[in-house]
């Protein structure tokens, strides 16, 4: 490697899967890895670029590298905790994505793709009522739809409590 920064070459490895080179990415990725093994800006940027890859059972490594410490800024904590609640998720290790992504939510609780990806983990672990009520928040204060907004505060209402009637 050339005397370039840990940063400089992160975000050219970056730009390499941003611009749809993701082997290239990956293979500078692991080069940096090797090098920077307990960088977690590295790490992430690893586990995403094999999720691109259709990678995800090693992507699992890196995530949970990128989370361990303070290495991350938020926005970076948030997509790790995504990425790593999601890809638990394709892997069929649904208890462990709706673990990772309660935490994402319990940490970042107005980041509504952590809270659509729990309620996506929670149908796949049979809480369905949860993963409903979740959902429906969602939509409600998200949707850009007249006719949803017309009836936010039912939705909301009848969210809190599925099973009522009256």
């Amino acid at each position: 490697m050339s005397a370039q920064s840990k940063d400089e070459l992160l975000a050219h490895a970056v730009r390499l899967r941003e611009e749809g080179r993701p082997e290239e990415a990956r293979e500078r990725l692991l080069s940096l890895t090797a090098r920077f093994p307990e960088a977690a800006d590295v790490a992430y940027q690893t586990a995403w670029v094999h999720d691109v890859l259709g990678l995800e059972a090693e992507a699992v490594a890196y995530y949970e590298r990128s989370l361990q410490g303070d290495g991350l800024s938020d926005e970076e904590r948030q997509g790790a905790l995504l990425g790593l609640g999601s890809t638990y998720r394709v892997l069929g290790r649904f208890g462990q994505a709706a673990e990772t992504l309660r935490r994402g939510v319990s940490e970042f609780p107005d980041n509504d793709a952590l809270r659509t990806f729990l309620s996506m983990a929670l149908f796949n672990t049979g809480d369905h009522h949860e993963a409903m009520r979740i959902l429906l928040h969602v939509v409600a204060g998200t949707s850009g739809s007249p006719s949803v907004k017309a009836y936010r505060s039912a939705i909301e209402y009848y969210a809190r409590d599925l099973d009522r009637t009256m």
